[in-house]
């Protein structure tokens, strides 16, 4: 594991001594910015320490159960109080996120900001915009790294219902239920502390994964009948979704939550994308298998990146010419992504 002590000591002694403290998760919060966020939060009630939470945008419906999570302040639904909150904090703790882009219209006022700044995150690149950066590709999941250094302030495992409930919930969501990701034995030894003190798997699994809508279901029905392209010479797949197929299946934020990890289940299929449709661009999510890098063709070619098998990005255009763009891209350039996958 990383010597995090060097980390610990300056960050537990900011908890003591600022006033205030705010919470900051990515735009389009998952299971591991809300986790990682929430995770914190109720240690830091346990020491009579207040924080208050933001997120840029919504939560994702699959995640409002959590305890705490009716707390989390939304910037774009509470602008001027957001505002003030970050405006007046001497600490920022931001989690599961690295660049300042990822913070949305809260951007400008968090990076001018005079507060301490605290990033605590598990992706590749970190843009070296706070003052302490703790970003360790290591773990597999951001909530696990909040674990560990609650671990080490607390000065042994912490564990309440509520926390061990967050820290769970990021692990198993980033992890896609352990399906990927560069989970570890001790993200394992994680898990099985967490089991042995009392949370219950099945009903959290449950809540996460088979807590959606009919008409998601028939959604993800529509997008491998009518929606998915397989490449097979390129061993790659890929679903795309329209504004108007959103629409007509009355799609809520988290509908199409793991749609892109399905054609990797495809005997051969080593490298999947799912396109949506956006107001001006598309966002694209990129999965893999083995060694073939979709961090690295996330970032040279869609202005995004990630970890080895499981990174996000963009294209400014129509949904039309990102498809284009992206035949192109994977035909040029497959070979150089796949020569050292260990799945050829």
């Amino acid at each position: 594991m990383p010597d995090l002590s060097k980390y610990t000591k300056r960050i537990s002694e900011h908890f003591l001594n600022s006033g205030n403290i705010v919470l900051i998760s990515h735009i389009n919060p998952d299971g591991d910015a809300v986790g990682s966020q929430l995770a914190l939060f109720h240690y830091l009630k346990s020491r009579s320490i207040k924080a208050e939470m933001i997120a840029p945008n919504n939560l994702q419906e699959f995640l409002k159960w959590m305890e705490g999570s009716e707390k989390i302040r939304i910037f774009i639904s509470q602008r001027d109080k957001c505002r003030n909150i970050i405006e007046k904090a001497d600490l920022i703790v931001m989690v599961d996120f690295n660049q300042p882009d990822r913070l949305g219209e809260m951007k400008d006022i968090v990076v001018r900001s005079g507060a301490v700044k605290v990033i605590i995150d598990h992706h590749l690149n970190p843009r070296g915009f706070a003052d302490i950066e703790i970003s360790d590709p290591a773990f597999s999941s951001t909530t696990e790294l909040v674990h560990e250094i609650v671990t080490q302030i607390n000065g042994k495992p912490y564990f309440t219902r509520p926390y061990s409930e967050a820290v769970y919930v990021g692990i198993v969501t980033d992890t896609g239920n352990f399906e990927h990701g560069s989970y570890t034995s001790n993200t394992l030894r994680v898990v099985a502390d967490l089991l042995e003190n009392g949370i219950e798997k099945n009903r959290i699994l449950d809540l996460l994964f088979n807590n959606f809508s009919e008409t998601r279901l028939r959604l993800q029905g529509f997008a491998l009948n009518e929606r998915m392209a397989i490449l097979h010479e390129y061993n790659t797949a890929y679903i795309w979704l329209t504004r108007d197929d959103l629409n007509s299946f009355r799609y809520v934020k988290g509908d199409t939550e793991g749609f892109v990890n399905l054609p990797l289940s495809i005997k051969g299929i080593i490298f999947s994308v799912f396109f949506v449709e956006k107001d001006g661009f598309v966002k694209l999510s990129l999965r893999s298998k083995g060694n073939f890098p979709v961090n690295e063709f996330a970032s040279r070619f869609f202005s995004g990146g990630g970890h080895l098998n499981a990174s996000g990005g963009e294209f400014r255009g129509t949904l039309e010419n990102s498809i284009r763009y992206f035949r192109k891209v994977l035909e040029e350039n497959f070979e150089e992504f796949n020569g050292n996958n260990s799945l050829r």
